[in-house]
């Protein structure tokens, strides 16, 4: 080829790659959105980063903290030795930060501030799920009980030690308010501040949280992601453990037939591994596209002009259509049935029971048993104090270190 038509060909392709149209430019942000450069601050005050929003900071100050990396050996179902492929809280939580970190982009809302909260929401979860917080709140029974969502800010507030001046991490107002009240206020209906666990009590003497208000739409964004991740991966966890099938899931859910039957419309042929996952994806869309549509409708409805207004509307303003919410009431119900009452699991669920309930009463009655550390600030054999720091400890194990631990205590021949 002549140096001239090489010439005209690279110009051609230039002008190609030049012209060729964003496919998705950014939504502008919206004035109710929540501004990092009006946060409302750090309890301790830190100067400003020169590179970072305040809510790019919380963000990674999070992924760098132990509770996070720890969450990769905790789960939700399944206990963390029965296979690679379940998801953990880690691997759900990063769900949650991207579908949150998505919706919130297209709603013009601050992306960074969502994705953080979609991050955070599970770090005060204790090995084995839901069913190792029933355990802790039952052992915790006259010292203050157990909240995985209290522990969480907890954990973020005192539990983490690693900077010189303060306990914590030290997040933004906008983010500790996310945590806490991402599913609504936590004073209205006759609750009163007492009613609370000890946790948040004790936190917001010292650093109000308005918890009679509704938290901006970043932290509403973040509790749907939660409930849009979870609902569809534990399809796919269920599926791949063998706890339901294909054929049982589409005959007792219709969304999931629906989405399924386009599915097979499109691609003849395909192999069943395939078809759920795109089954899964078109259903994670479906349910996105619903809350951003509604979303957007009840904004454009409650008319706010500003991250103030969201607080004071006195309802949420993100969410689900009703239509979609009995969709996901029918698939909760299946999932029920089939998977989270399913023998197999009923069986795991005991044996954890057992573990933590042995692990809680023995470093009660012996707190010299706790590792060194542990047993700093403890006020003796059953005291308040002891017992929060023995729960704290329960609820930062992995599911595979608690097995572990129980066995050290418990099997003579470890």
């Amino acid at each position: 080829m002549a140096d001239g038509q090489k010439a005209a060909a690279a110009a051609k392709r230039a002008k190609v790659v030049k012209a060729a149209p964003i496919p998705h430019a950014r939504p502008p942000r919206q004035v109710y959105a929540t501004d990092p450069a009006k946060s409302r601050g750090r309890l301790h005050p830190e100067p400003d980063s020169r590179t970072r929003t305040p809510f790019e900071r919380d963000r990674d100050r999070i992924v760098h903290a132990s509770a996070f990396r720890r969450l990769k050996g905790k789960t939700q179902v399944f206990v963390a030795h029965e296979g690679d492929h379940y998801r953990t809280r880690l691997t759900h939580s990063l769900e949650v930060a991207q579908i949150a970190r998505a919706v919130a982009r297209e709603m013009g809302l601050d992306d960074d501030l969502a994705e953080c909260l979609g991050i955070a929401h599970d770090l005060g979860h204790p090995p084995f799920g839901h069913t190792g917080e029933d355990v802790l709140d039952a052992c915790m029974e006259g010292y203050g009980g157990f909240d995985h969502n209290a522990q969480t800010l907890r954990v973020l507030t005192k539990l983490e030690r690693k900077y010189p001046t303060f306990d914590g991490l030290n997040l933004t107002w906008e983010t500790l308010e996310g945590v806490v009240k991402h599913n609504g206020p936590l004073v209205r209906y006759g609750a009163t501040l007492s009613d609370l666990p000890m946790a948040i009590q004790e936190y917001v003497a010292t650093h109000d949280l308005e918890l009679e208000s509704w938290p901006g739409l970043e932290a509403q964004v973040a509790a749907h992601a939660d409930d849009v991740a979870y609902n569809n991966h534990d399809i796919d966890d269920g599926l791949r453990a063998g706890l339901f099938t294909l054929t049982e899931l589409r005959e007792e859910v219709p969304m999931v037939e629906r989405v399924l039957a386009t599915v097979e419309r499109d691609h003849e042929g395909l192999d069943e591994f395939r078809v759920i996952a795109e089954t899964i994806r078109r259903l994670i869309g479906v349910w996105i596209d619903d809350l951003t549509w509604e979303s957007t409708n009840r904004i454009a409805a409650a008319k706010p002009k500003s991250a103030e207004d969201v607080r004071a509307a006195g309802r949420p303003l993100i969410g689900f259509s009703d239509v979609m919410n009995e969709h996901q009431a029918v698939l909760r119900r299946f999932l029920m049935a089939r998977m989270y009452r399913h023998w197999k699991v009923n069986r795991s669920r005991s044996h954890a029971k057992r573990i933590l309930r042995e692990l809680f009463e023995v470093f009660l009655a012996e707190p010299e048993l706790l590792p060194p550390h542990w047993q700093i600030g403890g006020d003796g054999p059953r005291g308040q104090k002891t017992a929060r720091r023995v729960c704290d400890y329960i609820a930062g194990m992995t599911d595979d270190f608690a097995i572990e631990e129980h066995k050290r205590l418990f099997r003579l021949d470890r």
